[in-house]
């Protein structure tokens, strides 16, 4: 028998449970084709109501049109450099003046790239460190007064399997995703006493049209094969364990990082 797992196909798109009926909810990095947009549909399916955030104007204001036409409620939207903490700051207060209050925010802004440890610049690293971790802390930094003061809420943090395993030219961004998964961990022990839980998803790979567009179909191949399912998920499946740990159902879950993926990857 072959080593190489026979590639299935995903499964039926779930249908929603309203699973976030009642709730309001911030995420950064929401527009665009990749897990940012499913997780901002699937929470709009869920029933809840929606502030994003993103870097691109179009992008932004057509994701936040489409959002309101599958949640039937208005989806706020604002531009957000997350590298820059008083826009971050700025994004909390729109969010919280245009929804009344934030029950939770999804942290999924990142920034990737390929390059060699001996062949990375300053900026390279400063730039996917700043992104994609440093804005997790901000972002978590600005909201926390906001939730404390109410005893009450979620932050789920878009963290990667990079962050446990070694894989050439990544050296940034598995250090980034490794932070994200200690400042999850730390985070949600300070926040605990508040009533507030902070988890995180780490995903393997998500194949989206970006993707796509901008990876060689080789190196997509080879990694799809360490899946245990032969294929990479489906955006909406690892937003749907985002939505889980966005809901009530995870009550009892805090300072968790959950795979999305398996054993093999």
């Amino acid at each position: 028998m072959s080593d190489r797992p026979v590639k299935q196909q995903p499964p039926a798109y779930v249908p929603p449970h309203d699973l976030l009926k009642g709730k309001t909810v911030l995420m950064t990095a929401a527009a665009g084709a990749g897990i940012g947009f499913a997780t901002a549909q699937r929470c709009a399916e869920e029933g809840a109501r929606l502030f994003i955030s993103d870097i691109h104007p179009k992008r932004t204001a057509e994701a936040a049109e489409a959002l309101a036409k599958i949640s039937g409620k208005p989806v706020g939207h604002r531009l957000c450099n997350v590298r820059d903490d008083a826009d971050v700051r700025a994004l909390v207060a729109a969010a919280i003046e245009d929804m009344g209050r934030i029950d939770v925010v999804i942290n999924n802004a990142g920034l990737g790239g390929e390059v060699d440890v001996v062949d990375m610049s300053d900026d390279q690293w400063t730039a996917v460190l700043d992104i994609t971790l440093n804005s997790v802390f901000r972002m978590t930094r600005a909201v926390l007064p906001h939730m404390m003061e109410r005893r009450s809420g979620v932050i789920v943090n878009n963290a990667s399997v990079l962050g446990w395993r070694a894989q050439k030219g990544q050296a940034h961004y598995a250090a980034a995703k490794a932070g994200v998964m200690a400042l999850t961990r730390c985070s949600a022990l300070e926040a605990a006493e508040y009533g507030i839980r902070i988890n995180a998803v780490s995903p393997s790979i998500a194949i989206h049209p970006f993707l796509v567009k901008t990876t060689p179909q080789a190196l997509l191949d080879e990694l799809e094969a360490k899946e245990a399912f032969g294929r990479g998920a489906a955006p909406w499946e690892v937003s749907n364990v985002m939505v889980f740990l966005a809901s009530d159902y995870s009550s009892y879950m805090t300072g968790e990082v959950v795979s999305v993926s398996s054993q093999r990857a």
